[in-house]
Order: structure tokens, then sequence, then C-alpha cells
């Protein structure tokens, strides 16, 4: 059995080797097989039991549904047009200009993040993006860099913009009128400073001419199909948060009557698209519930709970202390880990509304600095390989390090504000 005082430093060093992994893919090896290997490096090492991994492994079900629910729909959505005929639209609006056209990607990115969850901008949004951009004949890079961003900037907008919302809270969700009155403000200059910060720093790549008034092809009945799922999809899940139900099931629902119904309009099983779905990230997101169960039980994470609940006082100077500290442990943590240790000090501190409040802020936040800080951003990684795409983390870094600190501080002006 490992000693008490080497478990932390193993798993931290174990962890961190995990997600360098899964960020650089040294040798090509897949994200997968690296969160494999740190998980099983972790029981190996008698980190964790495999009772106790077996555990963190179904506490992920409703995670594993919604994004195979969320990945069938969007392969459905490419192979029956629906991304094609939304590039070639996107294109036409533009009307020629890659700056239109970046602010319209950015707008569609709001919303998608606002009612499907930041994660299903990262699978859905991002090869639709990537179409658009092969449409318009613009360098693609830029545009999918809003993806990753808009995700995390717009994801407080909603309880189910982000998961991590629903991990922080726990039960004690608020009303949807009180989410509003705390987060509408702080959300809205999120947003707005993300922009800012993006249309500032990626300008120089903006100059080109885009295409003009491509011809948009005629959506078939398997295109409206994949449409409607879609747009299904975001009220069941708004239905869902409400009622203080699972997102993963009516997800995978959609997706599945999706599948059916578009069985019948063809008179032929999709297989295919069963076949393209990257089956592969769904042992990576078990594999990462297994390495953090396995921070959580070596004590890992104990300081910076200390940390913490010396900055979890009702204070406007406490509450940004808090929502900073929690930011940068996203990016060495994931921010579902980090909403975990975020739930326990609210609990274990009886904090206030506010100190809530604003620890969501930096879950939700922190994770633009770096690529690891976010399912959605490894998601969006992912989807960005599939399309031959490399984005360095080195870029996404020096990009973050500009976008993350200004969006935060501005909603936690807007929200200590209020």
């Amino acid at each position: 059995m490992t000693n008490a005082v080497a478990s932390p430093v193993l798993v931290w060093l174990i962890a961190g080797a995990t997600i360098l992994g899964i960020v650089v893919r040294p040798w090509r090896i897949p994200e997968a097989l690296w969160a494999s290997l740190g998980a099983g490096a972790a029981l190996a090492l008698s980190l964790i039991s495999w009772r106790a991994a077996l555990a963190a492994v179904r506490e992920g079900t409703d995670v594993y549904l919604f994004l195979t629910g969320m990945m069938l729909l969007a392969e459905l959505a490419r192979r029956e047009g629906l991304f094609a005929w939304t590039a070639a639209l996107a294109t036409r609006v533009a009307r020629g200009s890659p700056q239109r056209l970046f602010a319209l990607v950015y707008a569609v990115g709001i919303v998608v993040t606002t009612f499907l969850s930041n994660d299903a901008t990262a699978v859905v949004l991002t090869p639709a993006v990537y179409a658009a951009t092969k449409d318009a004949g613009a360098p693609p890079l830029p545009y999918l860099l809003i993806c990753a961003f808009i995700a995390n900037a717009a994801s407080f907008v909603l309880p189910i913009s982000n998961p991590a919302n629903l991990v922080v809270y726990g039960n004690a969700l608020p009303p949807l009128g009180d989410w509003f009155a705390q987060f509408a403000a702080p959300s809205a200059a999120a947003i707005v400073a993300t922009y800012a910060v993006l249309r500032f720093a990626l300008r120089a790549q903006l100059g080109g001419p885009i295409a003009i008034d491509p011809v948009v092809p005629p959506l078939g009945a398997a295109g409206r199909v994949a449409a409607g799922a879609i747009a299904a999809t975001a009220v069941l899940l708004a239905l869902s948060s409400a009622l203080g139900r699972p997102l993963g099931p009516p997800t995978l629902g959609c997706a599945a009557a999706a599948w059916a119904a578009i069985l019948i309009v063809r008179r032929a099983p999709p297989w295919g698209a069963l076949r393209r779905i990257s089956w592969s990230v769904l042992p990576l997101v078990a594999a990462l519930f297994v390495l953090v169960r396995a921070v959580e039980l070596t004590g890992a994470t104990a300081p910076l709970v200390r940390q913490l609940s010396g900055a979890a006082a009702d204070r406007p100077a406490h509450a940004a202390a808090a929502a900073s500290i929690v930011a940068l442990a996203t990016n060495l943590l994931n921010n579902l880990p980090a909403g975990l240790i975020a739930a326990n000090l609210i609990t274990a501190a009886h904090a206030s509304s506010r100190t809530a409040a604003a620890l969501l802020l930096g879950v939700d936040l922190g994770p633009n600095l770096s690529v690891s800080g976010s399912l959605a951003t490894i998601l969006w990684l992912i989807a960005l390989r599939r399309e031959g795409v490399e984005a360095s983390a080195g870029r996404f870094l020096r990009l973050g390090a500009l976008a993350m600190p200004l969006a935060l501080a501005a909603a936690l002006v807007c929200f200590l504000a209020v």
C-alpha cells in the first residue's frame, strides 16, 4: 500500500501525465488510451481500489448517455446534409465578410451552448463550423477557436449550459428567476469580454476574402429530421433541468428516435452513423472519473480545500479570491473535479448563495485558460483531430491567458455589483 505522504504526490503526477498525454498525444497514441493508462496506474499503485473505481465509472452513466446521444445527433446531422446546408447558409449570410462570419459563428455558439450545453458545442457545432469555413474558403482555426472559448464563456447562461453547474449546486439549484438575477449580467459580461479578446487577437487571420453568395443545397427530409431532433433535444434538456431530472436519457432518446425516423424515411438503416461515432470518448471519460475519485480518496485536494475555506467568507474580496482559485484549479484538475471540490466546500463551510455563485464563475470560466480545463475543450480537441486540424496547447494557452482573466474579472465585477 502506498504511504499516506506519497499518495497525493503520486496521484497528482499521474493525473498531470494523463492530461498531458491526452492533450499532446505523443506518438499518436489515442486519447482514450492515455486516460486508461492513467486510471490503470492509479489502480496498480493502490491509489484507488477496484470497487471504488467501478463505483466512479458507474457514477458517470448519465454523462455517457448524454455524450452518446450528442455524438449520434452530430453524425446524423453530418450524414444527412444538415451541416452542409447550415454551412452554405452561414456563408451566404456573411456576404463575403470574414468578420461577419466570425460574429455569426460566435452568435450561434452562444445559442448552442445556452440550450444544449458546452459539451454539445464541442461535439455538434465544431464539425458544422469546420464545414462552414471549408465551404467559404476561409482558414478554419480562428473560427474553430470560437467553439472552444464560447463553450465555456456562455456556460452559465442557464443551469443546463454546463453539466458542472449541476455538480456545483447539486440539489440546491436556484430557481430559474434567481439564476437569472445572479448570472444574467455576469454571463453577458463574460461573453462580450471573450468576444473582444478573440476578435482582437485573431484579427490578422480574418483579412482574406471568403466565398460570396454560395449555392445553398436543399435540405432533404432526413436532414429535417436531424434538425428537428436537435431542437427537440434542447427543449427536453430545459425541461429535465427544470424538473431536476438527468440529462442523458432524453438526449439519447432523441438521438435514437432520429435514427429510427431516418431509417423509415430512407428505408435503410443508417449503420454508418453508428460506425463513425468516436466511441473512444466514452472510455476516456470513464477513466477520467476514476482519476477524479483517486484524487479525492488520496486527499490530494485537501490543501486546495483549505485555501478555499479561508476565502469562503461572504465578502466581495473573498468571493473574488475563491472564484480565482477555483478558476486556476480547473486547469490542474479539469472542471468536473473542481466543481466537486466547490460543492464539498459549499456544504462543509455552510457557504452563502453568493459564495456558491462566485465559485461557479470560477468553475465555468477557468477552463478557458488551457485545453485541459474542461471536458468540453478536450472533446473539441478530439473533434478537430477527426477533421485533420491540429490546435497546439501553446497557442490555446497564449490566447487563454488573455481571454480567461479578462472574462472572469468582467463577470465578477458585474456579479459583485448586483
